[in-house]
């Protein structure tokens, strides 16, 4: 399969195509709108998952714009960009995790049936937005991480509406905590996950250029 053709499991795959280009502008538009949605939700129930899974779907917005700019610039700079990308998720789980510990000392029980309609809607945006995505997961850092984020938020919305169930059925809020502090767990998976294979890009692009200089760096 060529690099261009998006399809299939290829690493290659710099998203150089323009059905993806035009998967990523629908994903995006989807994600900005769920972050408003998540975000008065979250405040409006008191919980921090919503508002842990809003700030996601933000910065799934603007990592995704920054994914969608260095489409079929050199590897080097893709991969950099997946290095500042997997930064911001490791600021999202710190986020998540501190916020997560502080609401534990704060009394407060969240709304559980707010949490649960917003969880089910972003659900099922991230749902289409992986699946949009599904054929274009094997590709480079940069493609990799955008599906990434798109699997880690199907996910996180999932453990939403279970704390909410959790939470109807115990009037407590440790479902809601837990879910929360679960997501911050898998935002720092994924971001080392992303930096692992951005470092392999940048170490791989370095070796190419030496050896096209004939072993001089």
């Amino acid at each position: 399969m060529s690099g261009s053709c998006g399809c299939g499991s290829d690493q290659n795959f710099d998203g150089s195509s323009l059905a993806y280009k035009r998967v990523l502008i629908v994903i995006i538009a989807i994600n900005f709108g769920m972050f408003f949605v998540e975000f008065f939700g979250g405040l409006a129930s008191g919980s921090m998952s919503l508002l842990a899974d809003s700030l996601d779907f933000l910065g799934d917005s603007a990592t995704y714009t920054i994914s969608l700019i260095v489409i079929g610039m050199p590897l080097a700079v893709r991969a950099k960009a997946s290095l500042f990308k997997s930064l911001s998720l490791f600021a999202i789980a710190a986020w998540v995790l501190g916020s997560t510990l502080y609401r534990v000392f704060i009394e407060g029980v969240p709304e559980a049936l707010i949490m649960g309609t917003i969880g089910v809607a972003a659900f099922a945006a991230n749902v289409i937005s992986a699946l949009l995505l599904l054929k274009y997961k094997d590709g480079d850092s940069n493609v990799r991480s955008v599906w990434l984020c798109s699997r880690n938020d199907a996910i996180g919305n999932l453990t939403v509406i279970v704390a909410a169930s959790g939470i109807a059925a115990t009037d407590a809020a440790w479902p809601d905590l837990v879910v929360a502090g679960i997501m911050g767990s898998l935002f720092i998976h994924s971001a080392t996950r992303i930096v692992q294979q951005s470092w392999r890009e940048l170490i791989e692009e370095k070796q190419r250029k030496v050896n096209s200089n004939g072993g001089v760096a």
